[in-house]
């Protein structure tokens, strides 16, 4: 196992970044890698947030139920989880670089693919290839990132990076109704479509290859089943991941509830999904925002402590007023800014002291972590969104138990490190 830091030692902050490794062709600024590595993660919530507001225009030109339209987000969500586990592998195997050029031409494929459907289970199957691809940029790039900074100077450029992300969730409802709204549900897809080419030119032309030949991880089963092996035998992971990705879920049961919850509780139609977008987003951006600046200055416990004070409040007001008061605007949706405000202070140090816990693989840490928080995403759109979005008193109370649950296991990490410290990747 390899050692790292108690969460509560404050890390040295790193001010410059390391040299190249010698086949990088180039070392973009941090902010010129930032920009690449928001654009890369923006294809997620496009893909998510963009069609939500054309659900009913593509229930009318398929033929579909709501649940049928409904399971193209699950299938998408599930594809996503499922191959996000081996995106870091590969790019331990094969380069960062290179994995995504390939997604992103499959992205564009899978795209043009759901653009041209004219049945539900084409849709299904379009959307499973674009949730393949679409999660390269998000695993990869916190590899990258880990690659060329450390401890302080990650948090700062993994929080620029949330900064500069957080606008997709906002603008994609409100692009995808204005688009469904002055043509149809297509030209969705097909703004999708055009976004990921531009993306691949884009990334071809600028975006550097940060590990090198000799330090990169042999490509066969037996290789793999030890690395997978050693991370998920991590109780620490477990906690660690779980962290980030039950208040993830906090956030994406309104999301996934949107295209119910929005017009039946509060009356909004499809251009008006930024009532809850807004509110989500300006929270994500500001405690991306405050966990920049504070990078270095506080240690991650205490970092993280902060967020979750922002989490809890946030959920157990949100609760209160749906006990007592019917849905009503803006007091429905204005918890979200807290919450997301929390998250973001939360996130970038619980990511990064998970991917410090096997700093030899972090392409494959990156993987199963972003598969444990995909995977609460298929959980919360297939089941927990449909059973509680008749009621926004059900999912704030959703909202409050899963941000509750990623409490108790931050807390149970800090116990269980303790304990362990001798052994600190158990």
């Amino acid at each position: 196992m390899y050692p790292t830091p108690p969460d509560n030692v404050l890390p040295d902050p790193v001010k410059d970044v390391p040299p190249p490794p010698p086949s990088t062709p180039k070392v973009l600024s941090a902010t010129a890698l930032a920009v690449i590595l928001a654009l890369l993660s923006m294809l997620g919530p496009f893909s998510i947030d963009a069609y939500l507001p054309a659900f009913p225009n593509i229930q009318a030109t398929l033929g579909a139920t709501p649940l049928e339209v409904q399971q193209s987000l699950t299938f998408y969500m599930l594809a996503f989880a499922g191959m996000v586990l081996w995106h870091g592998a590969l790019s331990d195997a094969f380069g960062r670089r290179n994995v995504i050029l390939v997604s992103l031409v499959m992205f564009a494929i899978g795209t043009l693919g759901c653009a041209s459907v004219h049945s539900v289970p084409y849709l299904w199957a379009f959307r499973v290839m674009q949730g393949i691809s679409a999660g390269a940029g998000v695993v990869v790039g916190r590899a990258i990132i880990r690659d060329l900074y450390s401890d302080a100077a990650a948090a700062r450029l993994l929080s620029l990076v949330t900064m500069i992300f957080s606008i997709a969730p906002a603008i994609a409802p409100i692009l995808g109704g204005w688009i469904v709204t002055l043509f149809d549900w297509r030209a969705i897809f097909l703004s999708l479509l055009a976004y990921s080419v531009l993306l691949f030119i884009y990334c071809y032309r600028n975006l550097p290859e940060t590990l090198p030949v000799h330090k990169r991880q042999p490509f066969n089963p037996r290789h793999l089943a030890r690395n997978y092996g050693e991370i998920m035998r991590s109780k620490l992971f477990h906690l660690k991941s779980g962290v980030v990705a039950l208040n993830f879920g906090g956030l994406f049961l309104f999301i996934a509830a949107a295209p119910e919850f929005l017009p039946n509780s509060l009356g909004l139609g499809a251009s008006q999904f930024g009532w809850l977008f807004i509110p989500s987003v300006s929270g994500i951006f500001l405690g991306a925002l405050v966990a920049n600046r504070i990078a270095g200055k506080i240690s991650f416990s205490r970092q993280i402590g902060i967020g979750f004070c922002f989490l809890i409040a946030a959920a157990v007001c949100n609760t209160l007023y749906h006990v007592f008061l019917p849905p009503a605007l803006p007091w429905t949706v204005l918890p979200m800014l807290f919450y997301t405000f929390g998250m973001s202070i939360v996130a970038p140090g619980a990511t990064l002291l998970a991917l410090d816990l096997f700093p030899h693989i972090r392409g494959t840490v990156a993987s199963c972590q972003s598969f444990a928080t995909t995977m609460m995403g298929a959980i919360v759109a297939g089941v927990l969104a449909p059973a509680l979005s008749h009621s926004v008193l059900s999912l704030a109370l959703g909202q409050l138990v899963l941000t509750g649950s990623a409490l108790v296991l931050w807390l149970t990490a800090r116990h269980y490190r303790r304990i362990l410290l001798p052994h600190p990747g158990q």
